[in-house]
C-alpha cells in the first residue's frame, strides 16, 4: 500500500487516469440506463483536460523549436473524442502519461544514485597529535601536511604520502590495479586506496576536495548533468506522418465539402503505432535482456547500444576476473601440493588478498592445511610463521633471501607477481598469481566486430606491458594503459566512431561509463559506483553478456521500425480509403484497432529470438567457479569496492 501511495504521489496524473477509468467502468456497469452516458462525460472531460495539457506543452516546446510524440498524441485524444470513442482516447492518455513517467522515475533513479556514491566518500580522518594520541576529524577539515592514522581496511581519506616503512594497499578503486600494491616511505598513496592488515600513518598533500576519490565522485556527477538529450526513435517520424494524416483529412473535406469526412480520416491516423508499438519493443527488449541478466536502464540507451562503433573495454574486473589467482606452483626439492599446503597453512589466518588467493588454491585443490601454526607479519614485505615446528618465511625476494640459501628469481610474464618461500633456511619455491583473463572475452571482441563495432579499445590504469598482454590475448590491438579515471574520461571523449561503449567494473570506472555514449558496468559483485553512473549493469560474471546486449538491442530496434512502418503503412492506406469515403468512422475505429493490434504484436516479437550469434546453450561461458563470499575481510572489502 505504502509503494501505491508513493506511485500515486510522485506520479498523479497516472494514477489519475488509471482512477478516472476505473470510476467510468464502475458507472457504466452500476448505473442502469445513465451509465454509458456518465462514462462518457467522465472521460471525455478527463480527456480534453489532459488534451489542454498536452497542447500547452506543446506550444512551450514549438518556442524552443522541438515537435514530437506530444503533437501525435493531442490529434490522437481530439481525435478519437470528436467520433466518440472516448475509450480509446483514455488508452492513449495512460500511454502518453505512462511514459513521461518512466522516464522521470529513471532521471530520479540516477541522481538517487549519484547521492550513494556521493555517501561512500570518506567522511572522517584521524589525526595524530602529538605523543601518539588521534583525534577523528571531518574529512573536509584536514589540511595539506597533517598526519593522519589509517588503520586496517580502512579506506585512505585524502591523497598522502606514506610515512611508515611500508605497507599494502588495494587501489582497485582509483587506478583499477587489482593486485595490491606495496608501498614504500615517501610513496604517494592516493584517497580511495583501501589499508592492508596493519594500521599506518600517512601525511596529507592535499584536502579532500583536491584528492583522487573526491574527484572521481565530482566527474560522475559533472559528466551526468553534461549528457546531452537523446531524441526519442518515435519523434523522428510523429511530425512527418502528423502532417501527412492532417494534409490527407484536409484535402478529403476540401474536395468532398464534408467535415466528416476529415473526421472518417483522422480517426484511422491515430498514432497508436508510434506511441504504442515503439515503447512495446523497446520494453521486450529490455526484458529480453534482463532475461540474461543485463539490465538497460531506459529505451533510450537500448537504442544507442544499438548504433554503437566503438567498444572500450577496461582491463581489471572486465577483460579480467578482477582478483588475483594462483596461476603457478613452482616447488624446489617437494611438489607442488606440498609447497602450496606450507605456504596456504602459513597465510591461512592471513587477511592479505594475496594470501587469501594462495588459500583458495589450495583448498581448491583439496589439500589438508595445518593448523599448528604460529606467525610473525610483517607488513610490506611479507611473513614468518613456524607450520609443524618447520620455518615457512613467505614474501618478497629480499625477506626469503635474508635466511634462505640459493634463492630463484622467477621468470614473470607480465601482469603476474610472485611470492617466493623459504623452508628452515632453505629456497622451496615460488608461487605465482594473476588476473587471468576471462574465458569468454577473446569472443565476445570477436562478437561484437562481427555485429558491426568497427573499433575495440582497452582502457585501464594498469601498466603498459600487463595490459599489451591481456589486449594480446583477447584480440585488442589498441591499447591505452597508466590511465587514471580523468585520463580515461579524455580517452573516451576523443574517440572518433560514435556511438562509444565504455565496459568497466570499479568505482575508478565511474566516471568514463557516465560520460560515454553507453556505459556498461560488469555489476556482478552488487551494486557500485560503477553500476550508479552505467546505462546498462551486467548482473551476471560474464562479458559474453555485452555482446548479448548489443544484439538484443540491434534487433529490437529493427523489429521497432518494422512495427512503426508496419502500422504507418497500414494507417496510410486506410487513411487514402477513408478519404474517399469508403470507411466510415465506426469502421475506422475498428479497423484502426486491428492496425495498433498488428503494429503491437510485431513489436512483442523482441520478447524471443536468440541474443547473439550463438543461443544461450552454445554462448561460451567463463570458466570462473565462484569464490566464498566471507573468505576474508579483505575479500569482503573488495566485493564492496567492486
Amino acid at each position: 500500500m505504502t509503494r501505491v501511495l508513493e506511485f500515486s504521489r510522485r506520479y498523479p496524473t497516472v494514477a489519475l487516469t488509471v482512477s478516472v477509468g476505473l470510476v467510468a467502468l464502475l458507472a457504466f456497469f452500476a448505473l442502469p440506463g445513465s451509465g454509458p452516458t456518465v462514462a462518457r462525460v467522465l472521460v471525455t472531460t478527463f480527456a480534453l483536460v489532459v488534451a489542454a495539457q498536452q497542447g500547452w506543452g506543446m506550444v512551450q516546446d514549438a518556442r524552443r523549436g522541438q515537435w514530437g510524440l506530444d503533437v501525435l498524441a493531442l490529434v490522437a485524444i481530439l481525435s478519437t473524442l470528436a467520433v466518440g470513442e472516448h475509450w480509446a482516447s483514455l488508452v492513449i492518455v495512460l500511454m502518453l502519461t505512462g511514459g513521461e513517467a518512466l522516464e522521470d522515475y529513471a532521471e530520479h533513479r540516477a541522481r538517487d544514485e549519484l547521492t550513494t556514491l556521493l555517501s561512500r566518500a570518506p567522511r572522517s580522518a584521524h589525526l595524530v597529535l602529538g605523543e601518539g594520541s588521534v583525534l577523528d576529524v571531518a574529512v573536509d577539515d584536514v589540511t595539506v601536511g597533517q598526519l593522519l592514522l589509517v588503520k586496517p581496511g580502512e579506506m585512505v581519506p585524502v591523497d598522502a604520502v606514506l610515512v611508515d616503512e611500508a605497507a599494502d594497499f588495494d587501489e582497485s578503486s582509483t587506478t583499477g590495479e587489482s593486485l595490491p600494491v606495496v608501498r614504500h616511505r615517501g610513496d604517494t598513496v592516493l584517497s580511495g586506496a583501501v589499508n592492508g592488515s596493519t594500521a599506518v600513518t600517512v601525511r596529507a598533500t592535499a584536502t579532500a576536495a583536491g584528492s583522487q576519490y573526491q574527484q572521481i565522485v565530482a566527474l560522475v556527477e559533472g559528466a551526468a548533468e553534461s549528457r546531452a538529450p537523446f531524441v526519442r526513435l518515435a519523434d523522428r517520424y510523429a511530425v512527418p506522418f502528423t502532417l501527412v494524416a492532417l494534409a490527407i483529412a484536409g484535402a478529403a473535406w476540401a474536395i468532398t465539402g464534408d467535415p466528416v469526412r476529415f473526421a472518417e480520416v483522422l480517426v484511422v491516423a491515430t498514432p497508436c503505432p508510434l506511441l504504442i508499438a515503439a515503447p512495446v519493443s523497446f520494453i521486450a527488449g529490455m526484458s529480453r535482456a534482463a532475461k540474461d541478466g543485463v539490465i538497460v536502464k531506459d529505451g533510450g540507451t537500448l537504442e544507442r547500444l544499438a548504433r554503437v562503433r566503438t567498444a572500450a573495454f577496461d582491463k581489471t574486473g572486465t577483460l579480467t576476473h578482477g582478483e588475483p589467482r594462483v596461476s603457478r606452483v613452482l616447488p624446489e626439492g617437494r611438489t607442488a601440493d606440498e609447497l602450496l599446503a606450507l605456504v596456504a597453512s602459513a597465510e591461512r589466518l592471513s587477511s592479505h588478498v594475496l594470501a587469501q588467493a594462495i588459500v583458495d588454491e589450495a583448498t581448491g585443490r583439496g589439500l589438508d592445511l595445518s593448523t599448528d601454526v604460529t606467525v610473525d607479519d610483517l607488513p610490506g614485505r611479507g611473513l614468518r610463521a613456524h607450520v609443524d615446528g618447520r620455518l615457512v618465511v613467505v614474501g618478497s625476494y629480499d625477506l626469503v633471501a635474508e635466511s634462505s640459501a640459493d634463492v630463484v628469481r622467477p621468470d614473470l610474464v607480465p601482469g603476474e607477481m610472485s611470492v617466493m618461500v623459504g623452508v628452515d633456511g632453505r629456497y622451496a619455491g615460488t608461487v605465482t598469481l594473476s588476473d587471468e583473463v576471462r574465458a569468454d572475452a577473446a569472443s565476445t571482441v570477436s562478437r561484437l566486430r562481427a555485429s558491426g563495432v568497427e573499433h575495440v579499445v582497452v582502457l585501464t590504469g594498469d601498466a603498459q606491458a600487463t595490459a599489451d598482454a591481456v589486449a594480446a590475448e583477447v584480440g585488442i590491438d589498441d591499447v591505452r594503459a597508466a590511465r587514471l579515471p580523468q585520463g580515461k574520461v579524455d580517452a573516451v571523449a576523443g574517440l572518433a566512431g560514435r556511438p562509444v561503449m565504455m565496459v568497466g567494473d570499479g568505482i575508478n570506472d565511474a566516471p568514463v561509463l557516465a560520460v560515454a555514449d553507453v556505459g556498461v558496468a560488469m555489476g556482478a559483485r552488487g551494486a557500485s559506483a560503477a553500476s550508479e553512473s552505467a546505462d546498462v549493469v551486467v548482473l551476471v560474471d560474464e562479458i559474453s553478456r555485452v555482446a548479448d546486449a548489443v544484439a538484443i538491442s540491434r534487433r529490437t530496434v529493427r523489429i521497432a521500425l518494422q512495427s512503426i512502418g508496419l502500422g504507418i503503412g497500414l494507417s496510410l492506406v486506410l487513411m487514402v480509403l477513408a478519404a474517399f469515403g469508403a470507411i466510415p468512422a465506426i469502421v475506422g475505429a475498428g479497423l484502426q484497432e486491428v492496425v495498433d493490434l498488428v503494429a503491437i504484436l510485431n513489436a512483442l516479437r523482441a520478447l524471443g529470438g536468440p541474443a547473439g550469434e550463438t543461443s544461450g546453450a552454445a554462448r561460451v561461458r567463463s570458466a570462473r567457479p565462484t569464490a566464498p563470499t566471507a573468505s576474508g575481510e579483505a575479500q569482503q572489502r573488495r566485493d564492496a569496492l567492486v
